[in-house]
């Protein structure tokens, strides 16, 4: 299985999460983007809602030697959230990476500035939260920003993916009360090679996915 590019994800994915809201598991739902990527399937989800759409930043944090290895991911202000395992297999203490997490926290809140637009965050007490993304490798990007939504006391925290791991499922129906996956491939290797397209998102990709949310 292949999705053309994120839209066609997108919408596959929100027939799936339709189903569920008609049942009335969906209440008041809040559709949060993990950007960069996330954000195209994301919006395909807010728009079969009838949901507001908006962006949760989240920053992978990767090995000294190879930055696309992750080791953890940061939300906000929160604390890093480290793959313990991972870090001993390679050797690395979190004190070897505090410079490397003070940089991605830098570039999350220049994210977060340049997408709010002055605008607040939303307030999710009470709300069913779909957290939206691309696809699930590790899973640690959205280990981290699902704990950061639930110290934000919503009703209910949903997934909502394309494509994943199993690990990556496994490890998260263990944070999110519900993980809403398409496709498990018995050998993942990456996100993109699930994609026709998978090309990279920009910032004013996002900034015109979230105008076009606001827009009556």
């Amino acid at each position: 299985m292949q999705f053309r590019d994120r839209r066609q994800a997108g919408r596959q994915l929100a027939e799936q999460l339709r189903i569920r809201q008609e049942k009335g598991a969906l209440p008041d739902p809040m559709v949060l983007a993990l950007p960069r990527g996330g954000v195209a399937v994301a919006q395909e989800v807010a728009r079969e809602l009838d949901a507001p759409l908006d962006v949760l930043v989240v920053r992978k944090i990767g090995a000294p030697f190879q930055e696309e290895l992750g080791v953890g991911a940061i939300a906000g202000d929160d604390e890093p959230l480290f793959d313990e395992n991972t870090l001993d297999s390679l050797g690395l203490s979190q004190s070897v990476l505090a410079e490397t997490v003070e940089r991605e926290r830098a570039e999350l809140h220049r994210r977060e500035q340049l997408y709010r637009q002055g605008r607040p965050a939303p307030d999710l007490r009470g709300r069913t939260v779909i957290v939206v993304d691309d696809g699930l490798a590790t899973g640690a990007t959205a280990r981290a920003a699902v704990r950061s939504v639930r110290r934000q006391a919503p009703e209910r925290i949903v997934l909502a993916v394309p494509v994943c791991s199993r690990e990556a499922s496994d490890l998260l129906r263990a944070e999110a009360d519900e993980v809403v996956c398409l496709h498990h491939p018995a050998s993942f290797m990456a996100v993109g090679l699930w994609y026709e397209h998978f090309g990279q998102l920009s910032d004013q990709d996002v900034l015109a996915a979230l105008r076009s949310d606001a827009e009556p």
